[in-house]
């Protein structure tokens, strides 16, 4: 009787599962599930993200609910961040257990390529474009918890330089402050380099490398011709 004047429709436009009951089975009003129906275009990525980066885009972006912040995706057989979304929803909490924060993120899907269920790599814009200068990575090294690089002074004089680095961008390191652009890096031969020392520097050539693996904010970076140089096979530039 109740089936005779019955019509069951779907809340939302997307695909339907196989259908969970038969004809014959009993089943009961609001409890039993007929089928599942997902919605595909756009469908929602969920993530999850520490509460120290949860910190870092509060005191850096303003937070990390800004409308429309853009995120790229890639799944597990992809090499590159080729879907494209923005962020949706972030919690109003984090997590005691976990110490996360739970955020989603809407993507285009017009082919229906992309499964619920499926598990991606999401990348979130760390920073606005800005100036910076580019060396090879390198050309740092590390001193107890300082990331330093040496230059070469008009005399022939190694110094050093106590530098704040970025990402990595076409294969290049981001330094976000401690260079400037009249300095000459030591991009070869940092191992035989020692603040005080006088060398015999050469010019030598940074380039960039289009297919080197990217940083996580690479493509966000607004990169200024750097200029560096060396010594005796400490090649600066």
């Amino acid at each position: 009787l109740n089936l005779s004047f019955t019509r069951v429709t779907a809340p939302l436009t997307g695909k339907v599962s196989d259908r969970r009951v038969a004809p014959g089975n009993l089943v009961t009003a609001d409890t039993t599930v007929l089928t599942n129906v997902v919605n595909l275009d756009p469908i929602r990525f969920e993530f999850s993200g520490s509460e120290a980066l949860f910190l870092k885009y509060q005191r850096d972006q303003g937070g990390l609910r800004q409308a429309a912040t853009p995120v790229q995706i890639r799944l597990q057989d992809e090499p590159t961040y080729r879907w494209n979304g923005h962020l949706d929803f972030v919690d109003n909490a984090i997590l005691t257990g976990s110490g996360a924060i739970r955020g989603r993120a809407v993507v285009d899907n017009p082919q229906h390529f992309l499964t619920p269920g499926m598990f991606g790599h999401m990348r979130l814009m760390g920073s606005r474009a800005y100036e910076a200068m580019l060396v090879p990575d390198r050309a740092l090294t590390t001193d107890l918890s300082r990331q330093v690089v040496y230059v070469v002074a008009p005399d022939g004089t190694v110094g050093e330089r106590v530098v704040v680095e970025g990402p990595l961008y076409d294969g290049l390191r981001v330094i976000r402050s401690g260079l400037k652009p009249t300095d000459r890096v030591i991009v070869d031969g940092v191992q035989r380099a020692k603040p005080g020392q006088k060398v015999k520097a050469r010019a030598g050539r940074i380039q960039a490398d289009p297919q080197a693996p990217a940083g996580p904010d690479a493509g966000y970076v607004a990169p200024l011709p750097s200029s560096a140089t060396p010594p005796d096979q400490i090649l600066a530039r």
